[in-house]
């Protein structure tokens, strides 16, 4: 084995990390009456069960967190292994189709759920920190929901993957 010494490389840093698989969670609420979202595979549960918070981080040129972080309650949905489309849809850089022809649910708090996702976790926003190019998001759990029959998404090499099922 041989370490390739770490330059200032955006990319092969990117393939690198694509191979560290990881779930895909969309979080999303609606604020001023619409609806608002993003997708992170960044996302990390059991950060602290006294309070219960999950972490994420966003990048701060995100145009679409200073809006989102506005709503009283923010859902968070684990997405299902049935959910790649989904994902890149939330993802587009056009916002106006986000949402367009999903599956969602509405908390009482104006938190947004994928339908089909094995987990949901209603949140509140809790703290924030400064870390390099992007920010790590604390937030609060306030609400949750597991069907374990669903399977999650995972993202793993830089592509949506599912789950292999034993036998």
């Amino acid at each position: 084995m041989a370490l390739i010494p770490y330059s200032p490389d955006p990319q092969l840093l990117r393939t690198t990390f694509s191979y560290f698989p990881s779930g895909v969670v969309a979080l999303a609420a609606e604020v001023d009456g619409a609806p608002e979202g993003l997708v992170a595979s960044s996302f990390t549960v059991g950060v602290s069960l006294e309070p219960p918070l999950v972490l994420f981080s966003v990048q701060n040129t995100s145009t679409t967190w200073p809006v989102l972080k506005r709503a009283e309650r923010i859902g968070i949905s684990v997405l299902g292994e049935t959910h790649g489309e989904t994902a890149k849809q939330i993802a587009a850089k056009d916002k106006s189709t986000r949402f367009e022809n999903l599956a969602l649910e509405r908390s009482d708090d104006g938190a947004l759920f994928v339908q089909g996702s094995p987990v949901w976790l209603e949140t509140k926003s809790y703290a924030e920190y400064p870390a390099g190019d992007h920010t790590l998001i604390l937030l609060e759990v306030t609400g949750l929901y597991a069907d374990a029959t669903l399977e999650p998404l995972v993202f793993h090499g830089s592509a949506f993957k599912q789950l292999l099922k034993s036998a």
